[in-house]
């Protein structure tokens, strides 16, 4: 059976890998190209990953019952590589927690404080697909940017990790035991 932890957990591996896919389509770009004012909420495409990994560290932690205090208009990570790095840990650490978490925790409500004080519930699956949409959202803006700014197009639709996902399955049932 497919559940809400199998389709989450999957979900967090296709994040991480349409982050990859990203960032190889910004690696044509130059370095400054990435702290440079795009137009973007946070500034520059280095300034929209660093808020997503920010804002992804605060939803996954309010996920675990705390209620930190995040500052997503500062730089956490100044330097690119770091930042890529960092994001990508932090999404396979998510995948790995899920993974452990029983089926009947996706089923449940979590306690939320947010940055304005107030206090409220949310469905865990309502938490997820905010965090994984948001994650979408901005990747799109920066792919928008990064292409006109001569970055090849990243296919980094849900529909080619499926694709790449089922030709990596399919490979591996054909290869010799």
């Amino acid at each position: 059976m497919y559940g809400w932890k199998s389709y989450f957990v999957v979900q967090a591996d296709y994040q991480n890998w349409a982050d990859n896919v990203l960032f190889d389509a910004l690696g044509h770009l130059k370095p400054e190209a990435l702290e440079r004012d795009e137009g973007l909420f946070f500034k520059s495409i280095h300034g929209t990953v660093d808020h997503m990994l920010a804002v992804s560290q605060l939803w996954f932690a309010r996920l675990q019952g705390a209620s930190p205090q995040v500052n997503s208009r500062e730089i956490g990570h100044p330097l690119w590589r770091e930042l890529q790095n960092a994001l990508r840990r932090e999404t396979r650490r998510q995948q790995e927690w899920l993974e452990a978490q029983s089926d009947g925790f996706f089923e449940g409500e979590v306690n939320l404080v947010g940055s304005d004080g107030q206090t409220g519930t949310m469905r865990i699956r309502d938490l997820l697909t905010h965090l994984y949409t948001h994650y979408a959202h901005h990747r799109g803006q920066i792919s928008a940017v990064a292409t006109r700014l001569g970055a090849p197009c990243p296919k980094m639709d849900y529909v080619y990790y499926r694709r790449e996902m089922d030709k990596l399955l399919e490979e591996a049932r054909q290869a010799p035991r």
